[in-house]
């Protein structure tokens, strides 16, 4: 890694939410407790039940939480949204753009409130009746109503729409707005089968979060009894402790930095986990990340 001023990790709260079988449930104010003794200065924030749903946390409570964050040490880096532009697109009476619009507005509020600077949101499952070339202006709307609140959105690469790298460079340059901008991940690259680096340095002037969790493979087959043998299938991923998987985090981290990154790197746990979802094993391997952040960022 460069002599720059490190990459701070934080902790994502769905990695404590209860979310896969098997995972520990922690509220909201338990996960705050969690991630200050396990060391972490930040956290993002899963903004749904169980955690910051906008149902639940108005001004107010944002702001009280805000306090009792900074009391804990802790800064929300990010406010993690949860949308699909895509959504219910069989029904066009229905104003679904509309709602979701509203909502992340409602998102950045929150972040405002909050003091995050970034709210994480996703672009649209594919859909036969859902135009993916609207998600310009849908962005672009969404950017502008970011702008309000002195916020901005970092679009992940994680639905089925401008997943792949390029067409996420392409559509941010096409929405051409400051306030929209990339929750960039290794993640989707690397299981595409993209040059990591390539990647991180085409997106690293774009990005201003990285989320990290690492995966091993799992072959998979189909047993075909007309030729008594077994036909391959695409294999499953099984998520393990971070640097035992198969994503060369450090090359990634290390030509996002050489490109200008400079924030925050969040660990999570959002998937079935390799020793389980017990407070415990999710606690081990917090800490295993915090460890991994430290020696990377040394070499």
């Amino acid at each position: 890694m460069p002599d720059t001023a490190p990459l701070q990790p934080i902790l994502h709260s769905v990695s404590y939410a209860g979310v896969w079988p098997g995972q520990a449930k922690l509220e909201l104010n338990a996960f705050l407790d969690k991630a200050a003794a396990l060391g972490f200065s930040g956290v993002m924030l899963m903004a749904k039940r169980p955690h910051l749903s906008v149902l639940d946390y108005g001004r107010d409570a944002c702001l009280r939480l805000r306090e009792e964050m900074e009391a804990r040490g802790l800064q929300c880096a990010v406010l993690a949204g949860y949308n699909n532009f895509s959504g219910d697109a069989d029904h066009p009476d229905i104003p679904q753009r509309e709602i979701q619009l509203s909502h992340i507005e409602a998102l950045c509020r929150r972040a405002s409130d909050l003091g995050a600077p970034v709210v994480r949101i996703f672009t649209a499952y594919d859909h036969p009746r859902f135009p993916a070339h609207t998600l310009v202006e849908i962005l672009r709307e969404a950017a502008e109503r970011a702008a309000a609140f002195g916020v901005i959105l970092g679009v992940q690469n994680h639905h089925d729409s401008a997943a792949h790298f390029l067409s996420l460079f392409d559509l941010l340059t096409d929405v051409n707005h400051p306030n929209c901008r990339a929750c960039f991940d290794a993640w989707t690259p690397a299981l595409q089968g993209d040059d990591l680096a390539a990647a991180a340095r085409k997106m690293a002037p774009l990005t201003v979060h990285t989320t990290v969790a690492d995966y091993q493979f799992r072959p998979r087959f189909r047993y075909n009894p007309a030729v008594v043998n077994y036909e391959p299938l695409t294999p499953a991923t099984q998520a393990v402790p971070m640097g035992e998987g198969i994503i060369d985090y450090r090359e990634f981290l290390k030509a996002l930095v050489q490109g200008g990154y400079r924030g925050a790197v969040a660990y999570e746990m959002c998937s079935p986990l390799q020793g389980g979802g017990g407070e415990d094993n999710l606690d081990r391997c917090a800490r295993q990340f915090t460890a991994w952040m430290a020696a990377t960022q040394t070499l």
